[in-house]
C-alpha cells in the first residue's frame, strides 16, 4: 500500500475518532490492518465494528455516526426519549448516581429499535445538568396505576414488554407504597432481572418463596438484576427489605444481599494495576451466609468489601483490616492492602 493511501485512511480513521469521542466514546480505537474502528457504547457488552472503506469520499461523516449510535443531537430531541433504568455494574463510563447497594440509576435513550446509555459527554454536548437529565427521565416514566384490592394473600407480578420499564418504576418515589392495596399490606418487591418486577405483601405467605424464586432467577438470567428484596422507607423512597438479628427471614435476607455483592463483583473489569480478590459466598442454612475474600500477605492486592478476609492461614473480620487499606475509588468498592501492619503483635 503506497504512503499516500496509509495517510488518506488514517485521517478517514482520526475523524471518525474525533467524532466518536464528542458523541462520548472514549475507548473508539483504529485497527489500521482491517482498515476499521471498534469501540463499546457505554452499557453495551460487545463492541461495535465500524468498516471505513464505505465512509471513504462520504459528506455526511457526522450524520452517519450519530445515526450508528441513535443519539439525539439536541436537548430538546433527546429530552422526550429518556428513560431511567436500574442497573448493577454497566461497560464505559454512562452517566449513573448510586440507588441501592451495588445498584445505580442510569438514563437511556428509548427509541423503538435501540436503548442507549446517556453519557457525561452527551450531558455538555446537551448543554443540561445532570440532575435534569435524571429528573426529566424520571417524569417521562408513566408511574402505571393498579386497579382493584387484594382479597388474600396476592402476589402481582409485572413483565416487561420493551416498553414499561417496571423495575425502573422502584425508583419513583412513593410508587411502591401505591400497591399496597393491590397486595393486602406493605408491599415488598423483588427485581430478580431487567424484565421481571414481582411484588407482595410483607405479611404474605408467599414472601419466603419469593426469595427462593427470585434467586433462582437471578442466577440463571443473561440479564440478572438482583436477589433482594426491597419496600418504600417512611419518604417513599425504595431501600432494601431489613429483617434484624431473630427475625425469621434474616439469614434468607443476608444470604440475598451477599449474593448480589459477589455478582457485582465477579463482574467488576480487572485493575491493569493489581490483582483483585474475588469474592465468595461461604456458609450454610443453618450456620448463616458471609462473604469472604482472600489474601496473600504482603502482596498488593485489590480486595473487595467482605465480612471476612483470609490473611495466609489466618482470617480476619473486615473491621479489623480495614483501618490498614487504602480506599481506591473503584465501583464497587475496593481497597489495596499492602502490607500487614508491623505493629501488630501476631504479624
Amino acid at each position: 500500500m503506497g504512503l499516500l493511501r496509509r495517510i488518506a485512511r488514517a485521517r478517514l480513521a482520526g475523524r471518525v475518532l474525533r467524532h466518536l469521542r464528542r458523541a462520548g466514546i472514549s475507548g473508539a480505537r483504529y485497527h489500521s490492518a482491517a482498515f476499521e474502528v471498534r469501540f463499546t457504547v457505554p452499557g453495551d457488552a460487545e463492541p461495535t465494528i465500524v468498516p471505513l472503506t464505505p465512509l471513504i469520499g462520504r459528506k455526511d461523516l457526522g450524520v452517519f455516526l450519530a445515526g450508528l449510535l441513535r443519539v439525539p443531537a439536541t436537548w430538546a430531541e433527546a429530552a422526550p426519549l429518556l428513560r431511567p433504568v436500574l442497573r448493577g455494574a454497566a461497560p464505559g463510563a454512562p452517566l449513573r448516581r448510586s440507588a441501592l447497594p451495588f445498584l445505580s440509576e442510569f438514563v437511556v435513550v428509548d427509541q423503538p429499535d435501540t436503548m442507549t446509555y446517556v453519557t457525561p459527554a452527551q450531558s455538555a454536548a446537551w448543554k443540561t445538568s445532570p440532575d435534569l437529565i435524571f429528573a426529566t427521565a424520571r417524569a417521562n416514566l408513566s408511574g402505571a396505576v393498579l386497579h382493584g384490592a387484594a382479597t388474600g394473600p396476592v402476589t402481582v407480578r409485572f413483565v416487561d414488554d420493551g416498553n414499561t420499564y417496571w423495575t425502573s418504576h422502584l425508583l419513583l418515589p412513593g410508587w411502591l407504597t401505591r400497591l399496597t392495596g393491590q397486595v393486602g399490606g406493605t408491599p415488598v418487591a423483588f427485581a430478580p432481572e431487567r424484565g421481571t418486577l414481582l411484588v407482595t405483601a410483607e405479611d404474605s405467605p408467599h414472601l419466603v418463596a419469593l426469595f427462593a424464586e427470585a434467586e433462582a432467577v437471578f442466577v440463571t438470567s443473561p440479564h440478572p438484576l438482583s436477589p433482594m428484596a426491597y419496600v418504600s422507607d417512611p419518604d417513599g423512597c425504595t431501600v432494601p427489605y431489613s429483617a434484624p438479628p431473630g427475625h425469621r427471614l434474616h439469614d434468607t435476607v443476608r444470604r440475598a444481599e451477599r449474593l448480589l455483592a459477589v455478582h457485582e463483583y465477579a463482574v467488576q473489569p480487572p485493575d491493569p494495576g493489581h490483582p483483585s480478590a474475588p469474592l465468595d459466598l461461604v456458609g450454610s442454612p443453618t450456620e448463616g451466609w458471609l462473604t469472604r475474600a482472600s489474601w496473600q500477605r504482603n502482596v498488593p492486592t485489590l480486595l473487595p468489601e467482605a465480612d471476612e478476609v483470609r490473611v495466609g492461614d489466618r482470617t480476619v473480620p473486615w473491621p479489623a483490616l480495614l483501618p490498614h487499606l487504602k480506599p481506591t475509588g473503584h465501583h464497587p468498592p475496593r481497597w489495596l492492602a499492602t502490607a500487614w501492619p508491623p505493629e501488630d503483635p501476631r504479624s
